[in-house]
């Protein structure tokens, strides 16, 4: 019955997708078929996420086994048919800009609307350069309201907040600030709300945050709902997280061994690599490893990615929370604790400075004395966005999912699978099952047989004569693999005296000075001219 039940989601698993248009191929494609063990299309030879397949579910599915039993399993969720974990990732639409809000903006900073019915506090700052306060000796420079009618500034019990971007409510009473360079920018008093829905957002509390870490990268790769951005995401999580590297359900017919094996390789990487990148303001990451006395990796590893209301020893919120009267907003200036020095963040991938105010991504794994720029945050071996900051660590390095893999453990070339059994060959630079080196167009077992290496893929002499082999422009027929020929642009011809020889004479080439046209030879100009067209 077991058995029954395998076969059975076997089946419905290759049904699913099926028909689907391939948007690389068009209308080349005749609609996705899924090779039986190949994980790519029979008719065009393209991936899963090559064609119009909304793997929404199953991709969820995917990545809530691959944080089940791991630290991660509050970003999943069980079905409660079947009881499968699905990861509930954070797809999102955020609201900014709001009537009637005065921004102070602090230099060097980008300009975000934030909503009236945020009020905040303006933080002491430390930044350079500022212009000269209202007061000659350097004292409290009043802001005045935004609104027509508002008061004077008030002159002191403002407290620090961990902000960088101060706002000040319309017709409320004015604050004072610290010699600094903020400028108050008003907005209008209708300014329109502006909704942007993001298949994927990081899990932090203060929006404004996550929205900024949206914008720090590339504008091909935000995954704004109906964009490049979220088609790049969901292919890059069907390229870094494969589900035949963690699931043996999905792979072609392992043995009792190669299973235990690799849901030991899985645990493995689940205590030891796996890891969420956690979002978080370095100035407000040093705030509290200062607070906690402990400045080494980890001071704030207790807070998890996405973590509300973390405080260090001192009562100091941590990033990502927001406490009654707390300034929510985008940092823009140099947070610092009051008297505190200037402190700078480089990051870990580039080595270029963080800017002030911006989102770093952390690694736990890495520990937190390291950080990275957004857009920084990568695989150290295909350089792409590390999908929803999904990482495995390994000797000071970021991995995805599959490159971890190939680190640990060859990938057959044919079945795209992790290889976990003693026996298996190497060939063409590649790994592949002793089964699944085989033709690439007929899935003959090259085995003692003879093969052509097409696009990095064998295939068989039949196969290469009939799919891929140039035809002579002499006699009309497919050259051989093995056959000596002559080249010229895009014209081909065996290199024998029956094929290479003058269209007008017959004169043989072989050796000789030649000169061709419209895929015809020619010993001289007076052949070509006395041949007719």
């Amino acid at each position: 019955m077991e058995i029954e039940k395998e076969v059975k989601k076997m089946t419905l698993g290759h049904e699913f997708g099926a028909g689907a248009a391939c948007l690389k191929c068009k209308d080349k494609c005749e609609g996705f078929e899924l090779h039986f063990w190949r994980k790519i299309c029979r008719n065009c030879k393209c991936g899963l996420a090559e064609h119009n397949v909304q793997m929404n579910s199953e991709e969820n599915k995917k990545v809530g086994k691959l944080f089940e039993d791991t630290k991660y399993t509050g970003l999943i969720a069980k079905l409660k048919t079947d009881g499968v974990p699905v990861y509930r990732g954070n797809a999102v639409t955020i609201t900014l800009g709001g009537p009637a809000t005065a921004q102070i903006v602090l230099p060097g900073s980008a300009q975000t609307v934030l909503p009236a019915s945020v009020t905040a506090t303006v933080p002491h700052t430390t930044a350079a350069g500022s212009v000269p306060s209202a007061a000659a000796s350097g004292g409290t420079a009043s802001v005045p309201s935004a609104a027509p009618s508002g008061g004077t500034a008030s002159g002191g019990g403002v407290q620090p907040r961990l902000a960088g971007v101060a706002l000040v409510k319309a017709n409320a009473p004015s604050v004072s600030v610290n010699t600094t360079t903020a400028n108050v920018v008003p907005l209008a008093k209708e300014a329109p709300l502006k909704s942007v829905t993001y298949e994927w957002a990081p899990p932090v509390a203060n929006k404004y945050v996550a929205v900024r870490y949206i914008e720090l990268l590339p504008p091909e790769k935000r995954p704004v709902a109906g964009t490049e951005g979220a088609a790049y995401r969901r292919q890059q999580m069907a390229r870094q997280l494969p589900e035949h590297d963690q699931d043996p359900t999905k792979c072609h017919e392992l043995s009792p061994a190669e299973v235990k094996q690799m849901q030991q390789f899985v645990r493995k990487y689940k205590d030891e690599a796996l890891g969420i990148g956690d979002v978080r303001l370095p100035e407000e990451m040093a705030l509290i490893q200062a607070a906690a006395g402990q400045g080494g990796p980890g001071a704030a590893g207790a807070a998890g990615p996405g973590a509300v209301g973390v405080k260090g020893a001192a009562g100091i919120t941590g990033p990502g929370s927001t406490s009654a009267g707390a300034a929510v907003g985008t940092t823009a200036g140099a947070m610092g604790a009051p008297g505190a020095a200037q402190q700078s963040f480089s990051c870990r991938h580039c080595n270029q400075p963080m800017r002030v105010g911006d989102p770093a991504v952390y690694a736990e794994r890495a520990g937190y004395d390291k950080l990275w720029h957004p857009a920084c945050f990568v695989c150290c071996t295909c350089n792409e966005l590390l999908v929803d900051m999904i990482y495995f660590w390994k000797r000071g390095k970021l991995y995805c999912g599959r490159h971890y893999g190939d680190s640990e453990k060859p990938r057959c070339g044919g079945c795209d699978e992790l290889i976990f059994c003693n026996e298996y060959t190497q060939a063409e630079g590649q790994n592949w099952h002793l089964k699944h080196f085989c033709c690439f167009d007929c899935d003959l077992v090259l085995a003692g047989e003879t093969y052509v290496m097409e696009q990095d893929k064998p295939v068989c002499t039949p196969c290469y004569m009939k799919n891929y082999a140039v035809k002579c422009s002499g006699c009309g027929e497919a050259v051989e693999p093995e056959a000596q020929r002559v080249s010229y642009g895009e014209h081909h011809w065996h290199a024998a005296p029956k094929c290479f020889k003058c269209s007008g004479c017959a004169k043989v080439l072989m050796g000789q000075r030649f000169m061709a046209a419209q895929g015809r030879l020619f010993c001289s100009v007076e052949c070509k001219k006395n041949t007719p067209a």
